[in-house]
């Protein structure tokens, strides 16, 4: 049992290490082993430079390696943010979208490219109207004074709503020739424009991540239902709270940074199940795992199939939706049971 925990464990940590290690070497520019490997030396003041071009280095270090970071850590956030709406709701079917913060972000992001020019107040807007939005949610469930499963749900289903006709009316009143065009692309999800210096945008997703991770237990006891939980002993509308916060983190960080990218958050932790099982514990820090190596995977493809890089959203959805269904088939609900 010891030795499998730890093969595990060690599993978890160098599968997303292993797929950003390989997209250095993939793309239309090829490089060698030895050129990755000289370029990935070569900040380190390593004499390696002379070994390679400077085309080669700017490829590797300052092109292909962010976006990798940037997506790993991404495709955790949403994987991870749908691993816990899924067990606090008790709802195989949601993701981390539930409460509205993807309709929010984009209604953010859209309106920081009608109003500003800068890249960095897309992030700080879309951050900022995916928290309004879970708000929101949260305020209109506390109609009822334990805010019920239900009500957040309804709750973040009418803000999502909401703020869709908000961005379609943004949409209607945008610049034709420039704005649009940027508005459409960005909803689709893309990393091609992420650099190091884009990085602090993924600081509320590791913070997302830490918490969710710390609370993966709780997620467990909160599963079994609120009058369940509250017989353990457990604060079921602090907790909820706590969860739903770092999942709000987690996946506005996520959005602001790379656009509204669908389906990571729903079928990888589906996936997690059919090799851990329903335990929180260990499907959180796999669920996060498997949606960084996920986004890499799909990050690289993105860009090396065509000579145009393909939205992200659209190869989540053309890979997500039919492996979805085989999904389905194969486990016939049997990882709810």
């Amino acid at each position: 049992m010891i030795l499998k925990k730890g093969i595990l464990n060690i599993a978890i940590l160098s599968v997303p290490i292993i797929f950003i290690l390989g997209t250095l070497f993939v793309g239309r520019y090829h490089v060698s082993f030895s050129e990755v490997i000289y370029s990935l030396l070569a900040p380190l003041d390593f004499d390696v430079s002379k070994n390679i071009s400077r085309e080669t280095l700017t490829v590797v270090t300052q092109l292909r390696l962010p976006r990798a970071i940037a997506g790993a850590f991404i495709g955790a956030g949403l994987a991870a943010s749908g691993c816990a709406f899924q067990g606090v709701f008790r709802n195989p079917l949601v993701n981390s979208g539930l409460l509205g913060v993807s309709s929010g972000a984009g209604f953010g992001a859209a309106l920081a490219i009608i109003l500003f020019a800068a890249q960095w107040t897309s992030y700080v807007l879309a951050f900022s109207f995916g928290i309004i939005a879970v708000g929101m949610s949260y305020w209109i469930a506390r109609i009822y004074k334990s805010v019920p499963t239900v009500m957040l749900i309804l709750g973040g289903t009418i803000v999502s709503s909401l703020f869709s006709a908000l961005l379609s009316f943004l949409k209607y009143v945008a610049d034709t020739e420039s704005q649009l065009p940027t508005i459409v692309y960005w909803l689709m999800g893309s990393l091609s424009s992420v650099g190091y210096s884009d990085f602090w945008a993924l600081i509320p997703v590791v913070s997302g991540l830490i918490i969710l991770f710390i609370m993966s237990w709780k997620i467990n006891v909160l599963s079994m239902g609120d009058k369940e939980a509250q017989t353990m002993g457990v604060d079921v509308k602090r907790n909820k709270l706590l969860i739903i916060t770092g999942a709000t983190l987690a996946t506005a960080g996520s959005v602001c940074m790379s656009g509204m990218i669908g389906w990571v958050g729903l079928i990888i932790p589906h996936m997690g199940r059919m090799i851990v099982g329903n335990d929180n514990r260990r499907l959180m820090p796999v669920s996060m795992s498997m949606g960084a190596a996920f986004m890499v995977l799909i990050d690289t493809i993105s860009r090396s199939i065509t000579a145009s890089e393909i939205p992200l959203g659209i190869l989540t959805s053309l890979i997500g939706a039919p492996f979805f269904i085989y999904l389905l088939k194969k486990t016939k609900g049997g990882g709810w049971k």
